[in-house]
């Protein structure tokens, strides 16, 4: 009697402990930015532009996929996270389509090559990148060009928005089409800027050397008067 009663119990137990392995060994997915379909740029001396430093809000240098809540809190997705960096995925992105808008092969992330001078630097800000289930992906950023000679030639503040479906995987290919916009815009920004003079250097022109006095013609000497002796003598009386 016992042993047929013993036998469903342990049914049950070895059930819900294969449930729970179930739970805690749910799978989590990785997640990685879009970058569209940038084509290979053609032009190997195109126009050359450094992305950077491109600095990233703080809350965002994490593996944590987060969501914002409507009151605006963030909190940490349970369902998924970022596959590695996604500071560097923001990076690559940029690179890549700004190459591809500008046909350049001489699109290089910060820092520039020692002993050369780019036509254009790109200083980027980005202080938001973030969505939720119920909230659009936003992105907030701030970039500065600067030309050959260091001076800024245009300086704008960016506010994108971007609806999704609400899962977590829409939520990330929103964001990735952000960062494409952001791209766009920054390229449209910097073309102008391809046809700059070349950087000449301004040298200083040299001292005038001092003007040499030209010599006084020496004045004809005056031969002095010599005694003139005679074999006379002469005689007082």
């Amino acid at each position: 009697m016992m042993t047929v009663l013993r036998l469903p119990l342990m049914l049950l137990l070895t059930g819900v402990l294969g449930l729970a392995g179930c739970s805690v060994h749910q799978p989590v997915s990785l997640y990685q930015l879009d970058s569209g379909t940038p084509g290979q740029p053609q032009q190997s001396a195109g126009m050359s532009v450094v992305l950077g430093p491109v600095s990233l809000a703080d809350y965002l240098q994490r593996e944590t996929l987060l969501q914002r809540q409507p009151d605006g809190s963030l909190t940490a997705a349970t369902d998924g996270r970022w596959a590695g960096s996604l500071s560097s995925d923001i990076n690559q992105l940029l690179v890549r389509q700004l190459a591809w808008r500008l046909d350049s092969q001489r699109v290089v992330l910060s820092p520039a090559t020692p002993g050369t001078t780019p036509d254009v630097q790109v200083l980027l800000s980005i202080t938001r990148l973030d969505s939720g289930a119920k909230q659009p992906a936003i992105l907030d950023a701030q970039w500065r060009l600067l030309d050959r000679r260091g001076q800024v030639r245009d300086n704008r503040i960016v506010h994108l928005e971007q609806q999704h479906a609400g899962t977590s995987a829409a939520q990330v290919q929103a964001q990735g089409e952000l960062l494409q916009r952001l791209a766009e815009q920054m390229s449209v920004a910097l073309k102008p800027l391809a046809n700059q003079p070349p950087l000449v250097e301004v040298r200083k022109p040299a001292a005038a050397p001092a003007p040499v006095k030209q010599a006084e013609p020496e004045k004809p000497k005056i031969p002095m008067a010599s005694p003139i002796r005679t074999d006379m003598e002469v005689f007082r009386f």
